[in-house]
């Protein structure tokens, strides 16, 4: 039984350099800040944060979006330390195997392929969506939406999913050097529109900053309409579905963490990275600081244009929405334009993490070995675009909206494993190499734990229930195939690092 055995870190370096199933390396810490941003900085900024003040939190939002922070970027310091002591593929699928063993990095990395997948599905979808109303805007009589029939099809996901796979097929550089640009343009579309937003905040809109709870039945738009869609903890509990109040700003925190997923795609790009013990962590942690200060300040304004409850009123509520509100619908154009930019940045950074996730699977034998074989680029040239394949098709012929929940419980998962294998490794391995050490030790990664585990625990029962089939599929697929080729229970890698071992001292000999 090697369910619960784990792969040593040597055995994790010495993978990288296995011939035809290496990365190149040639990211910098300002790549991977800009990726950070590009992912977390998408859509989100600008309806996320209306949509949990109208329907979860009122003004109290700006603290739904500090808690969101402060638990992300703790989680994120967790990746760091092991990012910079195993720079590779396939981030906390990667960390787990080395520290809980196998079966749980299994679970991590079938947690991670529902996250990037649905939300490559999700966003590239939304794209096509926002694509056309920019065009509308403009008054230019396009559309993307082809009818033949019966039969429909949007063919703006497949456009922007295979314009960013090529780009990645031939290069991640080039694919980051695309997207940085389109998000640093991205950003200073953020803060113009924020500045713009300070000379419409009203004092008033603020009072009562924590607005007292109500039955979630008596908000009309309210997203939590019966048991299923209330979150688990309350459904638990027994109580009553309900909005605003203190509970209002734990779920509101829930649903705004998914504006900051995006740094588990981060680490996942460590091996592709030069000098990857100073530039991941320094990359991390000036891209996360980046996002918090952005969302905060979009967070204020929105919520200080116009009161909540004008916000609820609205079929769906964004920060257009409060522009529009006021009469500032000059506003609608640029803001539209700005989450197309946004949006196409974070599709290209997911589909760059899925990949990268699936090779490291693949390269461990959990996954079909096939899958790992890079080309003359230093790419995995094939999974790449097989991945571009699934995510294009999913989004084009599939209503995937329901599943955005799903994408922050398998990114969450990932966290708190990650958060508990800090101290496992520091009493396992406690002689390696950290470039950045997690402050606190013990104690502070097993409350960041706690702290994710409890987001969790607001999401809806719906979700819940879709993530406990998701993971018996996973087990499924595990014990069918994954237990009998991993390449830890065969042996394989242990050959491997021992004639690695042997090849290191006859060259000293030599």
């Amino acid at each position: 039984m090697h369910v619960f055995r784990t792969k040593s870190v040597e055995q994790t370096l010495a993978e990288t350099g296995e011939e035809g199933r290496s990365l190149k390396r040639n990211l910098t810490w300002w790549d991977l800040s800009i990726m950070g941003v590009a992912v977390a900085v998408g859509a989100g900024i600008f309806s996320v944060g209306a949509q949990a003040a109208a329907f979860h939190a009122g003004p109290a939002v700006i603290i739904s979006f500090l808690i969101a922070g402060v638990v992300c970027g703790a989680a994120v310091m967790c990746y760091a330390e092991f990012a910079s002591m195993i720079p590779v593929a396939g981030s906390a699928y990667t960390f787990t195997y080395t520290t809980v063993g196998e079966i749980m990095a299994w679970v991590i990395g079938w947690d991670l392929i529902l996250e990037m997948l649905m939300a490559g599905s999700v966003i590239s979808k939304y794209w096509g969506v926002y694509l056309n109303d920019f065009m509308r805007l403009m008054g230019w009589g396009l559309n993307t939406n082809l009818t033949f029939g019966s039969f429909h099809i949007d063919i703006a996901p497949i456009i922007i999913v295979a314009f960013f796979t090529t780009l990645l097929v031939f290069g991640t550089k080039i694919g980051a050097r695309v997207d940085g640009a389109m998000t640093v343009l991205k950003i200073a579309i953020v803060f113009f529109v924020v500045i713009v937003g300070f000379f419409y905040v009203k004092a008033s809109n603020f009072t009562p900053f924590i607005p007292p709870a109500e039955p979630a039945s008596a908000v009309s738009g309210s997203t939590i309409t019966n048991e299923m869609t209330q979150p688990l903890w309350q459904f638990v509990t027994g109580m009553t579905p309900s909005i605003y109040g203190v509970p209002g700003i734990l779920s509101g925190a829930a649903l705004v963490f998914f504006a900051f997923i995006g740094f588990d795609v981060v680490a996942t790009a460590s091996e592709e990275t030069v000098n990857p013990k100073k530039n991941v962590p320094l990359g991390i942690g000036v891209g996360m600081a980046l996002i918090i200060i952005m969302y905060m300040l979009v967070a204020i304004v929105t919520t200080g244009m116009v009161s909540y409850k004008e916000l609820a009123a609205q079929d769906s509520p964004s920060l257009a929405t409060a522009f529009e509100l006021v009469g500032a619908n000059w506003a609608a154009k640029i803001i539209s334009f700005g989450i197309v930019l946004g949006l196409a940045t974070v599709v290209m950074v997911l589909l760059l993490g899925l990949t990268r996730v699936v090779f490291a699977m693949s390269r461990d034998g959990l996954l079909p070995r096939g899958l790992s074989k890079t080309g003359k680029h230093g790419t995995p040239a094939l999974l790449q675009i097989v991945t571009g394949v699934v995510v294009a098709l999913v989004a084009a012929f599939f209503d995937i909206g329901v599943l955005s929940d799903m994408v922050n419980i398998g990114t969450l998962s990932a966290f708190t494993l990650v958060a508990l294998s800090v101290p496992i490794m520091r009493m396992k391995r406690p002689e390696l190499p950290r470039a950045f050490k997690m402050p606190g030790n013990p104690w502070v990664p097993i409350l960041i734990a706690l702290a994710n585990l409890w987001l969790m625990l607001n999401l809806s029962v719906l979700t819940w229930i879709r993530f406990v089939v998701w993971l018996v599929v996973g087990f499924c697929v595990y014990f069918g195939y994954s237990y009998r080729h991993a390449r830890l229970g065969t042996g394989e890698l242990d050959r491997e690092l021992d004639d690695e071992l042997a090849k290191a001292g006859s060259a000293v000999k030599a």
